[in-house]
């Protein structure tokens, strides 16, 4: 998550260049057709699918622990986090996991961190709700005090670093830590480390029925050269480095695992409305997965509707999915401040947003407490981020024509051609509260309450369906 001004980022980047060599309205509209037909809001961005067909939406949180190493890795995730996301109408989960827990010496991957892992996994299962496995690295790993890519895969050419402690995301823009980046994109035998550490993880889990992909590192950086600046190097960086290096980690993933979709984000400079540089990556099932974050609200400050930062930020993001046709799932997003005064229009807004283009997100962070959280200590959802939860239909089986949730009347409508051959079953999330289905067209509805609120339709096939979805009066 980015937790800085860019604007102090582009300065610090003027000033650390020089000295390297190499050198974040109510109502929401998404049209979201099968698969092999235009995606949300009919924007020419592909949808996401299952193994059915089916189209899928994501709503979800990050799931993380980073606190904790060694015997308490992944400690403070327990079932519970899975259950309560799941009756509040959540379907997916963004899992942080950390290079230096699964090989913390060259060549020993720890069988217990596998064991928690996949623990986790079964949880999530049990629930109903998918997971991204994500390869987590906050300003590079633990030789800069923070986790992700193991010391013993850092280099720094002995380039200065000088800890941040009050602006975290400002270390990035240290020599050193850019140093590791390039060494990370560019030396061969980290090349090999990294691709037989995906090879892992899809070798374990690639069966698992909760894993529905890979993000294969999260927010990645690197080293701006002598006269860029931070957009003309994020764009080098995207083009040079992070496209040759997704792809032999997608082809390293598919040694193990055939289906599994993996997502690939470009630099967090994207949150400030800068399209990406990142080329194709030559895998069918590729995912562009940004992150949604405005730098001047994660220093603190209230959304500013007159700014048109989600306006630009959309124009932005939307660029790389439409010129290379796959869909879009937001990895992270969601400010630190929720109570300011204009942060319900932010929530409102930015779900609109969101449900234009996109095929799912993952909020930052389900938690128990303050900051970020989701949640309070009780579990219940912190002021506005109660606007994340909508109904939404999980898996379409057939053609979606449209897709709307007007949050002030707290209505939903859904329209599809039913398909005509695989799975009839779509499936709805609906969040707390009490909720009246119908169905109009050759189609039958039925609820269950297992693991979450939901219902399902069960369609002819080839039929025309409505779905409406009403909030009963409170």
């Amino acid at each position: 998550m980015l937790r800085t001004t860019l604007t102090a980022a582009f300065v610090a980047a003027s000033l650390i260049a020089p000295a390297t060599a190499h050198a974040r309205t109510t109502t929401s509209t998404a049209g979201r057709p099968g698969a092999g037909q235009s995606g949300p809001g009919g924007s020419g961005i592909p949808a996401l699918t299952d193994d059915q067909g089916r189209t899928l939406t994501l709503r979800g949180w990050n799931v993380e622990d980073k606190s904790h190493r060694g015997e308490q890795a992944l400690s403070a995730i327990t079932e519970k986090h899975f259950r309560d996301m799941r009756a509040k109408g959540f379907d997916f989960a963004r899992l942080l996991v950390f290079w230096d827990d699964l090989e913390p010496r060259p060549g020993q991957y720890s069988k217990d961190y596998l064991r928690k892992i996949e623990r986790v996994l079964d949880w999530a299962h049990t629930y109903g709700v998918k997971v991204l496995i994500d390869a987590h690295q906050d300003v590079f790993g633990p030789a800069f005090g923070h986790r992700g890519i193991p010391e013993w895969a850092t280099r720094t050419d002995g380039l200065p670093f000088t800890p941040h402690p009050d602006d975290w995301f400002a270390e990035y823009f240290e020599p050193a830590v850019q140093r590791a980046f390039t060494h990370l994109y560019e030396d061969p035998d980290l090349r090999r480390a990294q691709a037989r550490m995906w090879r892992t993880l899809a070798d374990r889990f690639g069966d698992h029925p909760a894993v529905l992909g890979y993000d294969l590192i999260n927010e990645p950086m690197g080293e701006p050269r002598e006269g860029e600046d931070l957009p003309t190097a994020a764009r080098r960086i995207e083009r040079d480095q992070l496209t040759p290096m997704y792809n032999r980690l997608a082809d390293a993933v598919r040694q193990a695992d055939r289906d599994g979709w993996v997502f690939v984000e470009p630099t967090p400079i994207v949150g400030e409305g800068v399209p990406t540089g990142l080329g194709r990556i030559h895998d069918p099932k590729t995912v562009y997965a940004p992150h949604f974050y405005n730098s001047a609200m994660e220093a603190g400050a209230d959304y500013d509707p007159a700014a048109g930062w989600i306006e630009t930020y959309e124009q932005a993001v939307t660029r790389y999915p439409k010129a290379y046709k796959v869909p879009v799932v937001v990895g992270e997003w969601g400010p630190l401040e929720n109570s300011l005064p204009n942060m319900n229009r932010f929530y409102r807004e930015a779900m609109a947003s969101l449900g234009r283009y996109s095929s799912g997100w993952a909020g930052y962070v389900w938690c128990y407490g303050g900051g970020y959280c989701a949640v309070d200590d009780s579990g219940a959802f912190r002021t506005n981020k109660e606007l994340t939860a909508e109904p939404y239909a999980e898996a379409v089986a057939g053609t979606v024509r449209s897709a709307s949730y007007d949050s002030a009347a707290r209505v939903y409508r859904l329209e599809y051609d039913a398909a005509r051959r695989g799975s009839r079953v779509t499936e709805l999330s609906l969040p707390p509260g009490e909720w009246r289905v119908t169905a109009q067209g050759q189609a039958v509805v039925s609820r269950t309450t297992k693991g979450g609120n939901r219902a399902s339709v069960v369609a002819a096939p080839g039929a025309r369906v409505t779905v409406t979805v009403t909030a009963k009066a409170r």
